[in-house]
């Protein structure tokens, strides 16, 4: 009886204390999030398109600026385009260094496609009757409600995140607790453009860089807002191909029917690549790929409602390249992410193109070459009767081969995966559990790229992901958001992981 009762009351001591820390970091989060809107309003009203060097100049002194406020030493490591930004702040007692990475560049801006003045003024909305977003006066935001949304570019990819993390350092200094780790963040101003420049950057500086842990505070979280761990994510190449076909445009009157069109020629050269359920059709593309049954199992528990899915995409199937949502993500992907022939809409002419042209991303995962997937697909438009270039044909090339076409790529960086069994996972798992009181959702790896295996590779570190934003957040595209309640939340989580003994 004795024993039983023990455990009882270490049961409630346990559930009490958890609930203490839980109450303390709501607190914490609730307060800092109302302090910190000056801040996100300030960052985000700073443009960062990567392809201005001005404008990321701005972004980089900020973040020197802002973090050797609170108390980081901070030094810029050159790269031939935009520095990265080192931060540390190292920690009495501290015998180990985690390795924080933040993205601060933003894709590029049609402004014409956004509901507001610009997407670099943040503005405050919130949904009305009819589902539509109406702005609000911005100093609404100090009585704000869980389900308003600030938008603007990067609020949530990924400038949200970089406020958050410095304020729940504002926080930490208020209250005088310190991490038992020292800390590193390396701050990336070229994620967007695929940081062609990382990987070197991060062999020339191994040693600057040196770290055990790596977190990555990037990415939507689960649709159901429930904490969040991804383990890894894939990698990312792109191709360009061409088709031609006469050197200039010509009327269709003329000579449809006698003058091929490329644009038709390049559907079908795409449509040759994947059956009707959306797999690959070139032979070899998933060679290697072995699913055993025990993560099927951790893929399948993955919660999924597709059906209220393809509701919210208003789409009427998915692709089955697996049996379900997470197993379909374990492959590389052949995405065609944009296609240009001719002129359409109030633009279009009764022509034959002179040249047709998509771009396709290919995703990749841990055991995919990308080199090899770019060969299976150049090998593939060959087969299909095209002679292939790397440049633009001359007039002697087009009139000596029938088909031809031009394919150019780019390898940005390979995947990464931890296990999910490492210590960095299941620290951070405690420190969700301590906050929220829940197990976190833990993906086996992410549909989507962030330039991580330079340093898992290069530095020897396992990393995983801490996404904090809501999934509809409209990222990489007009309208970006982030709900208030998944940014005040996403403070709570850098608090109970920043106050979890490694």
């Amino acid at each position: 009886m004795k024993s039983l009762l023990s455990v009882f009351v270490s049961c409630l001591f346990v559930s009490f204390s958890w609930s203490q820390t839980a109450v303390q970091l709501d607190q914490w989060a609730a307060e800092a999030t109302l302090e910190s809107f000056p801040m996100l309003r300030e960052i985000l009203s700073i443009p960062n398109d990567g392809l201005r060097p001005a404008e990321i100049e701005l972004n980089v002194q900020w973040c020197e600026r802002s973090f050797s406020e609170r108390g980081f030493t901070t030094q810029r490591i050159a790269t031939p385009m935009a520095p990265l930004v080192l931060a540390e702040k190292k920690f009495p007692g501290a015998k180990q260094t985690v390795l924080v990475y933040l993205q601060i560049d933003g894709q590029p801006v049609d402004p014409s496609k956004w509901q507001q003045e610009s997407p670099y003024i943040p503005v405050l909305k919130k949904q009305n009757a009819q589902g539509q977003w109406e702005i609000i006066a911005w100093e609404n935001i100090q009585n704000y409600k869980d389900d308003w949304r600030v938008f603007a570019r990067s609020t949530s990819d990924a400038k949200g995140p970089v406020v958050m993390f410095l304020k729940a350092m504002d926080v930490l200094h208020r209250e005088k607790q310190n991490p038992n780790f020292n800390l590193k963040v390396i701050m990336d101003f070229e994620e967007e453009l695929g940081s062609p420049h990382l990987p070197e950057a991060v062999k020339a500086n191994r040693a600057l860089l040196a770290a055990d842990q790596l977190i990555i505070f990037d990415g939507p979280m689960h649709r159901s807002g429930k904490p969040t761990l991804s383990f890894g994510a894939r990698g990312i190449s792109t191709v360009q191909l061409t088709t031609y076909g006469p050197v200039a445009p010509q009327h269709s009157g003329h000579f449809g029917n006698y003058v091929p069109n490329p644009a038709l020629r390049l559907a079908k050269l795409l449509a040759s690549m994947k059956d009707d359920h959306g797999r690959v059709t070139i032979p070899g593309y998933y060679d290697g790929i072995q699913i055993d049954n025990k993560t099927k199992k951790i893929l399948q528990a993955f919660p999924h409602d597709k059906e209220a899915f393809m509701k919210t995409l208003q789409i009427g199937e998915v692709d089955k390249v697996g049996p379900n949502y997470q197993e379909s993500i374990q492959y590389p992907s052949l995405n065609i992410r944009g296609m240009q022939s001719g002129w359409i809409n109030d633009k279009a002419r009764t022509i034959i193109p002179a040249w047709a042209r998509a771009e396709i991303d290919v995703r990749l995962v841990l055991e995919s070459d990308p080199k090899s997937l770019i060969r299976l697909i150049k090998d593939h438009v060959e087969k299909q009767g095209y002679w292939v270039l790397d440049r633009e044909p001359t007039a002697e090339e087009r009139t000596r081969h029938p088909k031809i076409a031009t394919l150019t790529s780019e390898i940005s960086y390979q995947s990464f995966r931890t296990n999910l069994d490492t210590k960095v996972g299941k620290w951070l798992q405690k420190a969700l559990i301590k906050g929220f009181g829940e197990e976190p959702i833990r993906v086996r790896m992410s549909g989507g790229s962030i330039p991580i295996s330079p340093f898992v590779n290069t530095l020897d570190i396992p990393a995983v992901s801490v996404p904090t934003v809501n999934r509809d957040n409209n990222q990489h595209s007009p309208n970006e958001n982030i709900r208030l309640q998944n940014y005040r939340n996403g403070i709570k989580t850098i608090l109970a992981i920043l106050t979890e003994k490694l």
